[in-house]
């Protein structure tokens, strides 16, 4: 199964944007972004182990899984190309991002949201041994689920087993010492996401040469659920491709 989907192939869009899911997400997450950012080329990664991929086994090493990702991504990097990653997703695009500059494809830039720099310690290094409570509690904490959805039994079988999967991915991942990136990033995150704070969020600047921002909108974790950053994102990318045409 390909490892990214695009609902709305865009021959003619200067560039893409390649969109990474949080913990339990799928890339049905990023389904709409396509009508909010018509002028890109929109792709969204697709984990193992849910929706059209729900017969494989669940990633167990978050480094192997950003570099079979990177491989998927290289080809289509003949546009600029610029990854997105929320949460987990975040520090699955700037692992994904280190693989492809290391080959030589620097990415247009970086968005992670809602994330703490990968090289600081995961909360999520507990949820190893969580049972499914511990797991439903910290989704609820987390906001973005639905909470009649958590009582749900179906849910409990189907979603809930990945769910624990992308917790146990994320907390068994260590941060390798490496270049910093040469692409800029922007880090953005919610004014009262529970997980991340500003100064937390600040420090990707510690993990690139190539210039950082940070925004701080309304909301919580799942900001973007309710008001995706449409305008963040074409605001990047647009001042960076002028400065390529500058340059």
């Amino acid at each position: 199964m390909a490892w990214t989907e695009c609902s709305e192939p865009r021959p003619f869009a200067a560039q893409r944007l390649v969109c990474f899911p949080h913990a339990g997400g799928s890339s049905y997450f990023f389904r709409e972004w396509r009508k909010g950012l018509p002028e890109f080329e929109v792709h969204a990664v697709c984990y193992p182990g849910r929706t059209d991929r729900f017969g494989e086994p669940s990633a167990t090493d978050l480094v192997a899984m950003a570099g079979e990702i990177a491989e998927a991504v290289r080809p289509l990097m003949d546009r600029p190309t610029a990854l997105f990653g929320h949460s987990m997703g975040a520090v699955v695009a700037y692992e994904t991002a280190r693989i492809l500059e290391a080959g030589g494809g620097a990415p247009a830039h970086l968005f992670v949201s809602g994330a703490r720099p990968a090289h600081l310690g995961r909360r999520e290094a507990q949820a190893a041994a969580l049972d499914d409570e511990s797991v439903i509690a910290t989704l609820m904490e987390l906001g973005g689920t639905d909470t009649e959805l958590l009582d749900n039994p179906m849910f409990r079988e189907l979603v809930l087993p990945y769910v624990k999967d992308d917790f146990r991915l994320l907390g068994a991942y260590r941060h390798r010492a490496g270049p910093r990136l040469h692409c800029p990033v922007t880090a953005v995150l919610g004014d009262v996401d529970g997980r991340v704070t500003p100064d937390q969020a600040a420090l990707w600047a510690d993990d690139t040469d190539g210039g950082f921002r940070q925004h701080v909108v309304p909301g919580d974790h799942f900001y973007l659920a309710a008001s995706p950053p449409y305008e963040l994102v074409r605001e990047a990318l647009t001042a960076g491709r002028d400065e390529t045409r500058r340059g």
